[in-house]
């Protein structure tokens, strides 16, 4: 495992239109269908890597928590399935119904969205407001695997929170860090 830091999309991209199958129930779905009435997080993860392992229960509590306010979660995972296998569409259905996941767990068989994206890392955060402008790419929290600082999601809630309250969130985000996106 490679630790790389996101790339840090800039602050006001609005977020590349995408149709990509959920493997969940195995129905191509889009952005424009998924997106939130009030905020939509675009989560990069997959299945096999140790940073999105210990985030996991976070990802689905923070989901949880949110979508009841307008901010719908979509994740997607854009692996090479060749080399990493455990990161392919069966995997991954059995994989968000193991961590209950309330959100679709989409699949970039062709890795251009995370390439549109400028996805470097697994996780990597995407919040974008209601007119699908970024606002925060930036980090769960400082939590990794190992370094003992309990997960709690809060630079990332801060910036869901700051936007439900129509504030401005800092533009000084700190990147998320985690294995690398495994390229074809």
């Amino acid at each position: 495992m490679a630790l790389t830091p996101s790339n840090m999309l800039p602050l006001g991209t609005l977020a590349p239109d995408f149709n990509l199958i959920d493997t969940k129930d195995d129905i191509i779905k889009s952005l424009d269908e998924l997106k939130g009435q009030k905020a939509t997080l675009i989560m990069f993860i997959c299945n096999h890597c140790p940073f999105v392992i210990h985030v996991n229960p976070q990802l689905v509590e923070l989901a949880n928590t949110y979508n009841k306010q307008g901010v719908n979660c979509i994740a997607i995972s854009s692996n090479d399935v060749v080399n990493y296998p455990q990161d392919g569409p069966d995997k991954m259905k059995q994989h968000a119904k193991d961590n209950n996941y309330p959100f679709p767990y989409l699949y970039d068989e062709s890795q251009e969205v995370a390439k549109a994206y400028d996805a470097a890392c697994t996780p990597d955060f995407f919040l974008f407001n209601d007119k699908l402008q970024l606002v925060y790419a930036g980090q769960l929290d400082g939590s990794r695997p190992g370094n003992g600082i309990p997960v709690t999601g809060q630079d990332l809630r801060t910036a869901i929170d700051t936007l439900l309250n129509n504030e401005t969130i800092d533009p000084d985000q700190k990147p998320s860090m985690g294995c690398n996106i495994k390229w074809k």
